[in-house]
């Protein structure tokens, strides 16, 4: 069974890995005209949907790897407040790629909503990266 959760583990591990393409993708987004500033920010948002069902996966499997070894308190902690951040960030990063289409459609300037979407996609990048460190780097008792 363990063996079974760490593939699942791992599984979802790559499918957050849009968040590392994330911000290079958003920032594309400038260059290109309104229709398809429109188009990249509707599948973006909708790869994001997807990122967001792995990070559930992650909390199941996760947890379950948790109990079964002896980790530290504090890399347990450490760790679940990383999972959060980057649950909440995504989940905040869905309004301006959402806007993106929505500004581009009524004919105003998307300016605004991709320069948030592209400082949150950068931060959720940067705590993805420290949590990858840090499940490289457990701590055990």
């Amino acid at each position: 069974m363990f063996s079974f959760m760490l593939f699942l583990h791992l599984v979802g591990a790559a499918g957050l890995g849009f968040y590392i393409a994330l911000p290079f993708m958003v920032g594309r987004a400038s260059k290109l005209d309104g229709s398809g500033q429109a188009g990249l920010a509707e599948g973006l948002a909708s790869a994001n949907r997807i990122a967001q069902y792995f990070l559930v996966l992650q909390l199941l499997t996760g947890g379950y790897l948790m109990s079964q070894a002896d980790y530290k308190v504090i890399w347990m902690i450490i760790v679940t407040l990383l999972f959060l951040a980057i649950a909440a960030i995504g989940g905040i990063i869905t309004k301006p790629l959402k806007r993106i289409a929505i500004s581009i459609q009524s004919g105003q300037s998307a300016s605004s909503h991709i320069a948030k979407a592209r400082t949150l996609s950068v931060i959720l990048l940067l705590v993805y990266l420290v949590t990858i460190y840090f499940m490289q780097d457990r701590m055990y008792k």
